[in-house]
């Protein structure tokens, strides 16, 4: 018989978590103000409100831990850190910084002035935040695909060629500071970029004289579906791709927290030292010295190590396989979520979920909220709450997508923490019909509301 999957590593250490009664949960949801940031870690049974800085380290990584130079400049974790980035990225100069968000903030201190346009495929939520504080607008160019969860694309994170080129053709290119790939793409459902997509995106910057920029985040899993999914790579591995994915672009932005498998940490690469120059003012300003960058020397050893964990094969097969199993038991179900499964989290759609709760009454955080309820699983909501308000007119956005994400950390939960999560969802989705009524707005911060917006039912 042919030999069932088995995952690539074995538990060394265990968490215990707390179980909790659905009067316990109404209880502390309640006083969360329906937001389940608010939540404390140990109300919690199963966490997937996010993939970032929540995966289990190595043995190895916690070796390097111990190994940390905290010497202020020039410490050796630094240059073990610049050594990893050049072996698996290609890049020769790069900046740390505390993490994924703080890169974006440097960078774009550099490149991103009032009026610009920032074209991309469905920028994250800190990247259009950062975006739209300085007064510039995200320009979501991202293929229709993405945006019909019953359509099966093997990439639906690729950025719709026309519509960027369109959009290059339309502005002063002086308005235009660069593109912005995400890979893998979070916001329509963790979706990949193809490397052919990547190709295309670069031929058009040059064209018309603009920098591309990677959101590097989780540019392993994006390169593991290009390796299963695009057949032109299918025979390279993935250190292979991830160095050609990279060829292509001009910098990177990285929150660690993800695919090199870190609490904490990020990083900017360039490929043009005068953009590093300029970049390192802001990130003293910002972050602190070019060499620690917000980071302890411990951090950066076990992200360099991180970096080469995250971009083994094996590693990526048992991560994303996990996701996938999740996706099965959920279709065995007939719960509608995004296809194909993405690489780090399960997104269910929350207007074919909740087809009675009316639109303006947040469906996907109705589903986070029933989810909670149901078992004291902790989701998150990709959709009106996270789109924010239009800057002008202060109006809610309402994005295409309605999303429950259910996020994965990286080896920590089993297949039983899987099993246990579907079977919440099918229970809510058994008595779907009898969800009506959703949430409405108490309080909201004038810009990334979903942290520390405070809601209340209605009805």
């Amino acid at each position: 018989m042919n030999l069932p999957f088995a995952e690539c590593y074995k538990i060394k250490m265990v968490e215990s978590l707390r179980k909790s009664t659905r009067g316990d949960r109404e209880k502390w949801i309640k006083e969360a103000r329906y937001n389940v940031f608010n939540l404390r870690s140990n109300q919690v049974f199963i966490d997937l409100l996010t993939d970032s800085g929540t995966g289990a380290m190595s043995d190895k990584q916690w070796s390097e831990m111990m190994l940390g130079d905290e010497s202020y400049a020039g410490a050796s974790s630094y240059y073990k850190m610049k050594d990893a980035i050049r072996e698996i990225m290609g890049f020769e100069y790069f900046l740390p910084t505390h993490q994924g968000r703080a890169a974006e903030n440097v960078l774009f201190s550099v490149l991103i002035k009032e009026g610009d346009l920032v074209p991309g495929n469905s920028h994250f939520d800190t990247t259009k935040g950062h975006i739209e504080f300085r007064k510039a607008l995200a320009v979501d160019c991202t293929v229709d695909e993405a945006y019909d969860t019953s359509v099966n694309h093997p990439f639906k994170g690729n950025i719709d060629i026309d519509k960027l080129a369109g959009v290059l053709k339309k502005n002063p290119v002086e308005k235009i500071p660069m593109i912005i790939i995400t890979a893998t793409c979070n916001t329509p459902g963790g979706q990949p970029v193809s490397l052919q997509n990547i190709k295309d995106v670069r031929s058009v910057a040059d064209k018309f004289g603009v920098r591309v920029i990677i959101d590097a985040a989780r540019f392993a899993e994006n390169a593991y579906f290009i390796k299963t999914r695009e057949a032109a790579y299918k025979d390279k591995s993935i250190h292979e791709i991830v160095l050609e994915m990279f060829s292509y672009a001009d910098a990177v932005t990285m929150s660690s927290k993800k695919d090199a498998i870190v609490n904490m940490g990020g990083f900017l690469a360039f490929r043009e030292e005068e953009l590093f120059k300029q970049a390192s003012v802001y990130n003293i300003l910002f972050e602190g010295y070019i060499t620690y960058g917000g980071m302890s020397g411990r951090d950066m050893n076990a992200l360099a190590q991180g970096l080469h964990e995250g971009t083994e094969f094996d590693y990526l097969d048992s991560r994303i396989r996990q996701v996938g199993y999740l996706g099965k038991k959920l279709d065995e179900y007939g719960i509608p979520m995004q296809q194909p499964y993405g690489g780090h989290a399960i997104f269910v759609d929350a207007q074919r979920f909740l087809p009675n709760v009316p639109r303006e009454e947040f469906q996907a955080q109705k589903l986070v909220v029933e989810l909670y309820l149901e078992g004291g699983v902790r989701a998150v909501e990709i959709g009106t709450l996270m789109a924010d308000r239009d800057p002008v007119t202060r109006e809610n956005r309402y994005p295409k997508l309605e999303l429950l994400r259910l996020t994965i950390p990286r080896r920590v939960y089993t297949k039983n923490h899987m099993d246990y999560t579907a079977a919440c969802l099918k229970n809510i989705y058994d008595r779907r019909d009898s969800i009506t009524r959703g949430l409405r707005i108490v309080n909201e911060a004038t810009i990334l509301r979903h942290f520390t917006v405070e809601l209340e039912p209605i009805g």
